[in-house]
C-alpha cells in the first residue's frame, strides 16, 4: 500500500540572518506550495537469499532521474548503484535515519515486521509543485504575459530545465532555477514523513482534518521534525538554523533555532558509530528550539513576485555577513539589536490585528475593505469610529516596522558588501508599498535578487499582480497556508 506525504515550502518574513543565532526569532510562513513523497514496496514478495541488503529506488519524474541504491540491513549504510550524478543526499540520509529511528524505537516483534517490510525494497517518488521552480523563461518563450494565469496554464509537476554551463565552463547559476521556497527542506521533510509513516513509526495527520492537532500527533510530528532536521543538516554538511524544516513540519510559526550541539552525535556518525545508536541519541537529545503558532491576520494575503534577475546564493551571503560580524563586532551587534527590535514590533502589531479581528470582527472587516481600495496615506482619514481608528493605527504601525526592518537590512548589506536589498529591489518594494491596499513589502529570508513579497489587504492582490506584471515582475501562485506536513489520500498526479 502506497503512502503519500506532503510538506510545504516557506517564506521567512522576518528574521533573515538573525534567526541563525539564538535567542533571535523569525516569523516563517508556510505556503500552499507542497513537496510530495510517495513510498511503496519495490517488490511483491521478498526475493530469495536477500537478508543482508535491500533495494531502494528513487524516482524524480520532473528531473527525468531514476536512481537505485542498496541499503545494508546490518549497518544501514547506503550504496548508490546508478551513476553518481543522479544521487540525492537529502533522500539518502532521510532513508537511513528513518530506518534507524524505527530500529531505535521498536521492540523485538516490531523489528521482525520492520525487516520483512524492508526486504520488499523501497520505491520512493518525489514531486515538487511548480511553485518551487522558476518557469519565467518558459512563459516568456511561449510569448505568454507575465501573469499568474500564465503560470496556472502550465501542466502540474512540469519537467524542470537545467541551467547549462556558462561559456567559460563556470556554472554561475544553480543547475535548477528556483523561487526560494525551501525545496530541499520540504522534500526532505516529505520523504522522512512518508518513510516514518510507511514503516509504522509515526501516524501522520491528514490535511483534511482540522489542524488543531492532538497531543499524540505532536509526538509523531516531533519525530518527523528530528529525523528531517538531522537528514537536512547532514546532507547540507552544516547545521543551519532549521526554520525551513520546522515550518515544513509544523506550518507557519514564530521560530527560535535549536542549539547546534544536539546534532553533534549525528555528525560523529559519519565517523562510524552504529547508526541506530546515534539516531537514538539524537531523538533523546535536548531539542531546545521554540515555536509559537503564527499566521497572518484575517483578510490579509501573502503575495510573492519573481523579478527575474536570477537567484542569489544564500550560502555565500550568510558567509559575508558572518565575516562582517567578526570584523566589526560592535557595529554588527548594534545593527542586529535594532533589527531584532523592529522584527518584534512588527510581530506585536500583526498579533494585535489578529486579536482585534476576533474581538471586533465587523469593525475590522470594514477597515480592511476600506483600506484595500486606498493608498496608506488615505487610510486614517477614512475612519472616525474609535475602534476603527485603533485598527488603522495598528496597520500603520506594522508598515512603519517593516520600513525599519528594510532600512536595517539594507545597512547590514552595505556593511557586509552584499546586496541584501539591492537597489532594483528597493525601487520595486517602494513602488509596491505605495500601491492601493498594500500593507507592507520586503525581500524574504536572506534577501538578494530571488523574490519579493507583499502583504495585501482584502481583494487588492489582483491590482498588485497587474502592476507587478507591468514592472516585469511575475506574481507567483503561492499563498500562505498555515498547515505543515500531512498524509495525503492519493498520488497528487491522479
Amino acid at each position: 500500500m502506497a503512502v503519500v506525504a506532503s510538506a510545504p515550502g516557506k517564506v521567512l518574513m522576518t528574521g533573515g540572518y538573525l534567526v541563525l543565532e539564538r535567542p533571535n526569532a523569525g516569523i516563517v510562513l508556510s505556503t500552499n506550495a507542497r513537496f510530495y513523497a510517495i513510498v511503496k514496496p519495490l517488490y511483491e514478495e521478498i526475493k530469495p537469499n536477500s537478508c543482508a541488503w535491500t533495494d531502494v529506488k528513487l524516482t524524480s519524474p520532473q528531473m527525468s532521474r531514476e536512481t537505485t541504491y542498496r541499503l545494508s540491513l546490518d549497518h544501514l549504510t547506503i550504496q548508490c548503484a546508478s551513476s553518481s550524478d543522479s544521487r540525492n543526499p537529502f533522500v539518502e540520509y532521510a532513508v537511513q535515519y528513518a530506518v534507524a529511528a524505527a530500529r531505535a524505537t521498536f521492540d523485538k516483534d516490531k523489528k521482525d515486521l520492520l525487516n520483512k517490510l524492508l526486504l520488499l525494497g523501497l520505491d520512493i517518488t518525489i514531486l515538487g509543485c511548480n511553485d518551487f521552480y522558476s518557469y519565467r523563461n518558459q512563459i516568456e518563450a511561449r510569448g505568454l504575459p507575465l501573469t499568474p494565469e500564465s503560470l496556472a496554464s502550465l501542466q502540474p509537476f512540469m519537467s524542470i530545465t537545467f541551467n547549462t554551463e556558462e561559456e567559460n565552463g563556470e556554472n554561475c547559476k544553480p543547475e535548477v532555477a528556483k523561487t526560494g521556497l525551501g525545496s530541499s527542506a520540504a522534500m526532505t521533510t516529505a520523504v522522512a514523513a512518508a518513510l516514518l509513516h510507511y514503516l509504522r513509526v509515526v501516524n501522520l495527520p491528514t490535511l483534511s482534518k482540522d489542524q488543531h492537532r492532538e497531543k499524540e500527533s505532536t509526538v509523531d510530528l516531533d519525530m518527523v521534525h528530528v529525523i528531517a532536521q538531522t537528514a537536512h543538516c547532514i546532507a547540507q554538511g552544516k547545521v543551519g538554523s532549521g526554520f525551513d524544516v520546522s515550518s515544513a513540519v509544523y506550518g507557519s510559526q514564530r521560530y527560535v533555532r535549536f542549539s547546534p550541539e544536539v546534532l553533534s552525535s549525528a555528525q560523529d556518525a559519519v565517523k562510524g558509530k552504529a547508526l541506530d545508536k546515534v539516531i537514538g541519541d539524537v531523538l533523546n537529545g535536548k531539542w531546545d528550539h521554540e515555536r509559537t503558532k503564527f499566521s497572518l491576520p484575517p483578510l490579509m494575503n501573502l503575495l510573492l513576485g519573481e523579478p527575474g534577475a536570477g537567484g542569489s546564493s544564500t550560502v555565500s551571503m550568510v558567509g559575508s555577513v558572518k565575516k562582517w560580524q567578526k570584523s566589526e563586532p560592535q557595529k554588527a551587534l548594534e545593527t542586529w539589536k535594532k533589527l531584532s527590535e523592529s522584527n518584534s514590533v512588527l510581530e506585536i502589531h500583526l498579533n494585535l490585528l489578529s486579536t482585534m479581528a476576533k474581538e471586533h470582527w465587523d469593525s475590522y472587516k470594514s477597515v480592511i475593505n476600506s483600506c484595500s481600495m486606498h493608498r496608506s496615506e488615505k487610510w486614517m482619514e477614512r475612519t472616525s469610529e474609535p475602534t476603527e481608528v485603533e485598527i488603522v493605527k495598528e496597520l500603520l504601525g506594522a508598515r512603519d516596522a517593516m520600513l525599519e526592518i528594510r532600512c536595517h537590512m539594507r545597512l547590514m548589506g552595505e556593511a557586509a558588501g552584499i546586496p541584501i536589498e539591492p537597489e532594483s529591489q528597493t525601487h520595486l518594494l517602494d513602488d509596491t508599498m505605495n500601491m492601493e491596499g498594500v500593507l507592507l513589502a520586503g525581500v524574504p529570508g536572506a534577501g538578494g535578487f530571488d523574490a519579493v513579497f507583499a502583504m495585501t489587504l482584502g481583494n487588492s492582490s489582483s491590482n498588485v499582480t497587474k502592476a507587478w506584471s507591468s514592472l516585469n515582475v511575475l506574481a507567483l501562485l503561492v499563498r500562505e497556508d498555515p498547515r505543515g506536513v500531512s498524509l495525503e489520500a492519493a498520488d497528487p498526479r491522479a
